[in-house]
């Protein structure tokens, strides 16, 4: 649980963590001088959140770590329409009853993240479906419409963007959506403050310009930096796609794998930007790691808090002890593992498939890692990894090129594993 400081001073937290990208003026001002609300809003476009949203999470539980009010909104309307910002073509719309759905399981969702790491459940859910739905089209043009230029809506760079290849009136008028957000949360919750990644900037100054033409008061705005990967690859996306916040779409095993396995370069700014450790808890971190880079204790520090944070301390250590188990333990404690655990471990290794009556009466290994199994394309590479002692049956080194593979080496009647070097895992199902 996030203990509340409220001598935290909230844009520096930002700054030195290296999220801060842009603030309208006398924002600072305004946050020390006051408890603020602000809120983050976040699109139902499926049912779950992924790691891509997980900063803007952790800036709301920041906010309210600074003595502030923090509140999520859930875009049971915003998400009929499609924010163009940041996207290269249109959205396929989502049905009422898909958005509905979405809306829901994301707000379960963030619930269930804010409860736990909240110390005084000072966040606040909301939904804009429910101050937008009796909204008629005549009014909505009349009263909000007629406050935005045609010019001034082109001026923004998410429509900018998009202008050379298409896009609709309907995703035209999103940051209109948005901007009513903010001005209705302005006079119905005393919300002065709307963040956001960057790529929200022109949708956060819609609202605060509706806010200042409706009402003569100000608004504010904060930006943080989006969340890119030292090699230029899409952050939060892996081989197998995105990366969920929901345990049903991404398991606590292949979501802690996510930031175990996170380049040296990248960690040494996602231990600022994704936990709530101090800086000079992070400083002596990242000391230890560069005198020790093998160790990867950020990348093992990351992936605790993290993985505790969205999940839970036990799914944490239960996806740690599985990944010490793969490269440490024994067969026997691999095997003893519950299935869906041991077929998380084992998603994506290359599988093969033997029958049975193969191993009745023994084959030797270097047929079985070529004819079978295919693992080498030559007898003459089998044998000589074998001879250089980089192949294990069943986390067993075998360097004898005449070894026999029987049934005896069959795992809980199902699997042998193979394994070529330290990373490189083969799983062979024996068919009966």
């Amino acid at each position: 649980m996030i203990k509340t400081m409220r001598s935290v001073n909230f844009i520096d937290e930002l700054k030195w963590r290296d999220q801060f990208n842009n603030a309208t003026a006398h924002v600072e001002t305004i946050l020390n001088q006051e408890k603020t609300t602000g809120y983050i809003g976040f699109d139902p476009t499926s049912d779950s959140l992924h790691v891509g949203s997980l900063a803007q999470i952790i800036t709301l539980l920041r906010f309210q770590q600074a003595g502030h009010k923090s509140i999520a909104l859930v875009g049971g309307a915003t998400g009929m329409i499609g924010d163009p910002s940041g996207k290269k073509e249109e959205r396929k719309l989502l049905s009422e009853e898909e958005i509905r759905y979405n809306a829901q399981k994301i707000q379960e969702q963030l619930n269930t993240i804010f409860s736990k790491n909240s110390e005084d459940k000072s966040i606040e859910m909301v939904n804009n479906i429910d101050w937008t739905k009796n909204l008629t089209i005549i009014d909505f043009l009349r009263d909000i419409g007629k406050r935005f230029t045609v010019n001034y809506m082109l001026a923004k760079d998410s429509v900018k963007s998009r202008l050379e290849s298409e896009i609709s009136f309907t995703e035209f008028t999103y940051q209109i959506l948005q901007a009513y957000d903010f001005y209705w949360l302005f006079t119905h919750k005393n919300c002065k403050l709307q963040m956001g990644g960057s790529d929200q900037w022109g949708n956060i100054t819609s609202g605060i310009e509706l806010i200042r033409k409706m009402t003569g008061k100000e608004a504010y705005g904060i930006t943080t930096h989006l969340i890119t990967k030292s090699d230029g690859t899409k952050f939060g996306k892996t081989e197998s796609g995105n990366v969920w916040l929901d345990k049903n779409k991404t398991s606590p095993y292949k979501f802690y794998q996510f930031w175990i396995n996170t380049s040296d370069e990248d960690a040494k700014r996602y231990i600022k930007i994704f936990t709530f450790l101090s800086k000079e808890e992070i400083e002596h971190l990242l000391q230890t790691h560069d005198a020790m880079p093998h160790e990867r204790v950020l990348q093992k520090t990351l992936a605790k808090e993290i993985a505790t944070l969205v999940h839970s301390k036990q799914d944490y250590e239960e996806a740690q002890k599985a990944s010490v188990l793969l490269f440490n333990g024994t067969i026997e404690d691999i095997a003893h593992l519950p299935e869906s655990l041991f077929k998380d471990i084992m998603e994506g290794v290359p599988v093969s498939h033997v029958n049975a009556s193969v191993l009745q009466s023994g084959v030797d290994i270097v047929e079985f890692l070529t004819t079978h199994t295919q693992i080498f394309p030559s007898k003459t590479e089998a044998r000589k990894m074998l001879q250089s002692n980089a192949i294990s049956i069943n986390k067993e080194k075998i360097s004898d090129i005449k070894h026999i593979i029987t049934l005896s080496d069959v795992m809980m009647g199902r699997f042998i594993l193979i394994q070529k070097g330290k990373k490189n895992y083969y799983l062979c199902y024996i068919e009966k």
